[in-house]
């Protein structure tokens, strides 16, 4: 079994062993910062690498060539497996749809999303049939590949469609062949646990676009499967840099001292990078709530 193989086979089990949180990193030092902290799986983020590159996610900015180098990146970062967030796949055809999970699954990656919003559009939904096509190419080439197909509805984010829009799409591309579904923007707990209760696959939920205040127990009672951070992690490694550096801007020290120092850091980044002896077990210490059946 290779690597890779070994890492989809580890982000497969996570799905089935309950409720887990997977980590967005930008870059190789986040990446192992948070295997370091515990992680079990992390994944790229397309608001944190556009950030990083000095552009705005969600704008088309960034080419397919460069979120498959990033997201290769943060696969050799650890040894855990990586899923990728690569917007709606970077590609206007279901055949470049495809394209875009075999260049995936090649970069090492045990996973991959695909949205149904268009980067920069007037009409930022595909139309359904059109989505779903879509779903269904990835997910056929998902299977050649053997990389874990994640399928998101994004409409409510954009004001495209609503719960009822979301629901019906991601039953759509449950029966197109993806292997994990995905909505952000739920406004709160009741329309999570709608949500789950109406599809049978896995589904993620994301920290900072919906549900706000909920924990994990919550969110895993719900029925979700994995959560998902987003860009959360790198609003908070900018904002606090941006914090300090306006402080500094005035004349104080006070968070740039404050700051914990390298060997704190250093001890857990040498941790996350030896981390391939979590694919032995990945099921360990993945359930902080075991959530119903959905």
């Amino acid at each position: 079994m290779s690597a890779r193989t070994a890492r989809t086979a580890a982000f497969r089990a996570l799905h089935g062993a309950g409720c887990f949180v997977m980590a967005n990193a930008w870059d190789t030092g986040s990446a192992r910062l948070f295997a370091g902290a515990g992680m079990k799986a992390l994944a790229t983020t397309s608001s944190g690498f556009a950030a990083r590159e000095g552009h705005r996610d969600g704008a088309g900015e960034l080419a397919r060539e460069a979120a498959i180098a990033h997201a290769a990146e943060i696969a050799a970062a650890t040894g855990l497996p990586v899923s990728a967030d690569l917007e709606d796949c970077y590609a206007a055809t279901p055949e470049g749809v495809a394209e875009t999970v075999r260049l995936a699954a090649a970069a090492g990656l045990a996973g991959l999303s695909i949205e149904d919003i268009r980067p920069g559009a007037a009409d930022p939904a595909w139309p359904f049939d059109e989505a779903v096509a879509r779903v269904a190419a990835a997910a056929a080439a998902a299977r050649e590949a053997d990389i874990v197909l994640t399928a998101r509805a994004d409409g409510m984010l954009h004001g495209a469609y609503g719960l009822d829009g979301a629901l019906a799409r991601l039953r759509a591309f449950e029966a197109a062949g993806a292997e994990v579904l995905y909505a952000p923007g739920l406004p709160d707990l009741a329309a999570l646990r709608s949500l789950c209760a109406g599809v049978s696959r896995p589904v993620n939920h994301v920290i900072g676009l919906g549900a706000a205040g909920a924990g994990l127990a919550e969110i895993a009672a719900a029925g979700v499967r994995r959560v998902s951070l987003g860009g959360s992690l790198a609003r908070v490694a900018y904002g606090a840099a941006l914090e300090a550096a306006c402080e500094i801007a005035e004349g104080r020290f006070d968070r740039a001292e404050a700051g914990p120092g390298w060997g704190e850091i250093r001890a857990a980044m040498a941790a996350g990078r030896d981390t391939a002896g979590a694919l032995e077990n990945p099921a360990a210490d993945a359930s902080a709530a075991e959530p119903p059946p959905v």
